[in-house]
C-alpha cells in the first residue's frame, strides 16, 4: 500500500532524516517510535506533503505521492 524509499529530508543545511525506508501493506498498522530528535515528525510531515524530499520516493497504492499536493493526499487516504 505505502512504500517509502530511501528518503532524505533537510531543514536548510541540516539533515533531519536520512535514507528512511519501510513499506506498508494492508491491513497492518504501523508506529513510529524513537527518541526527541529522532525524525518521527519530519518523517510524518514529509509523508503527509508539508515537506518535501531531496531524496527517495513515496508511493500509495502504486502512485507516486511527491506529484500531489498535500489536501489531495489526506482525501486519498
Amino acid at each position: 500500500m505505502l512504500i517509502v524509499s530511501e528518503i532524505d529530508v533537510f531543514y536548510d543545511q541540516i539533515q533531519a532524516i536520512h535514507g528512511v525506508s519501510f513499506e506498508v501493506r494492508q491491513g497492518e498498522i504501523v508506529t513510529l517510535i524513537g527518541s526527541n530528535g529522532a525524525g518521527k515528525s519530519t518523517t510524518l510531515m514529509t509523508l503527509s506533503g508539508l515537506l518535501n524530499p531531496s531524496r527517495g520516493t513515496i508511493t500509495f497504492e502504486g502512485r507516486d505521492l511527491l506529484q500531489i499536493p498535500p489536501h489531495q493526499r489526506v482525501s486519498s487516504g
